[in-house]
């Protein structure tokens, strides 16, 4: 079927049709009958003909780092429930951690006619600068933020902090495991929050025990294995992450020690397995569905912004200690 059918057959104009599938301005009674009329027909319009006939696809590009991630999930979650309020859908690219594969694919989905991109848990490298700044269609980065492109990020710093301070009112010979610094969020935002945490307790950073882990499981039991093994009375490990944290509470039980009796933990993130193990993990609750949720009608506000005029901002969301049993 043709518009100009279903306009015959719903007894309005072509251009209330258009209206109808675009979302343009039109009576209930017109919107009802037309309605009734692609209903009865099982009419889908055609995805190429409506992009030549708005300069729209309907569809946002999302690249991510790996899909083996429970923050990803929720953030993508955020994500297609505005999307699917606003009539579009997204196509999903996964780089395995590969960063040259974000400038592929920023390159890929604006030949292959994205409205916009939603770029995850990356860091910053030239190569990358250029690509966004010579994107001909706006991008949104979640979880850090970078000046002169739009982003929605969680507050590091404060986050870690306050979760580090929870742990010096309950041990004294504390460590810490982070990731790697490229990562400007989980990396060095989340490490200047411990130190802030020790300055703010009066004690020397020269106190402060680091390792740098992976984002896994495996990274921090390697990890924390090494540490108990240096440090035999140290009580306290503060992650970077729930998965680290995890990774952390394995290698403590395997060395005979308990948590939180011998060593406390603490991990950020909120990730379900931390409920379940025992004793539950005490962490940092981000938002992740809300930061995908910001993220995308970010994107959409600047799709309809004027091109001469698309406003950058950068939106830092809250978070929560969650309190549990490991400290």
């Amino acid at each position: 079927m043709t518009i100009k059918e279903i306009a015959e057959l719903a007894g309005v104009s072509t251009a209330a049709v258009s209206r109808y599938f675009n979302g343009g301005s039109l009576s209930d009674e017109k919107r009802k009958i037309i309605g009734k009329v692609v209903e009865e027909h099982n009419y889908t319009p055609n995805a190429l003909a409506k992009t030549m006939r708005t300069g729209r696809s309907g569809q946002i590009g999302v690249i991510v780092p790996t899909i083996h991630s429970d923050s990803m999930t929720q953030i993508l979650t955020g994500i297609d429930e505005i999307l699917k309020a606003n009539d579009y859908s997204f196509i999903l690219c996964c780089t395995d951690g590969e960063q040259e594969k974000e400038v592929q694919y920023i390159e890929n989905m604006q030949r292959g006619g994205m409205d916009g991109i939603i770029l995850m848990g990356t860091y910053m490298t030239p190569h990358l600068k250029d690509a966004i700044e010579n994107s001909i269609i706006p991008i949104v980065v979640t979880g850090q933020s970078f000046s002169g492109v739009s982003s929605v990020y969680h507050d590091d710093v404060h986050s870690m902090k306050e979760i580090t301070l929870l742990m010096l009112e309950k041990r004294d010979k504390v460590a810490y495991i982070g990731v790697d610094e490229k990562d400007e969020a989980a990396g060095q935002a989340r490490r200047r929050g411990v130190e802030k945490a020790f300055d703010e307790r009066g004690i020397g950073l020269d106190k402060l025990i680091k390792a740098v882990s992976p984002f896994t499981v495996d990274g921090g039991y390697k990890e924390a294995m090494s540490l108990l093994e240096k440090y035999p009375d140290l009580n306290g490990i503060v992650c970077a992450t729930d998965m680290i944290a995890l990774g952390a509470i394995k290698a403590i039980k395997e060395t005979g020690r308990k948590v939180p009796k011998d060593v406390s933990v603490t991990g950020v993130g909120n990730i379900w397995p931390g409920m379940m193990i025992n004793p539950p993990l005490t962490t940092v609750k981000l938002y992740f569905e809300e930061c995908g949720r910001v993220a995308t009608k970010q994107l959409l506000g600047m799709m309809d912004a004027d091109e001469t005029d698309v406003p950058i901002s950068n939106i830092k969301l809250g978070y929560q200690i969650i309190e549990r049993g490991s400290i």
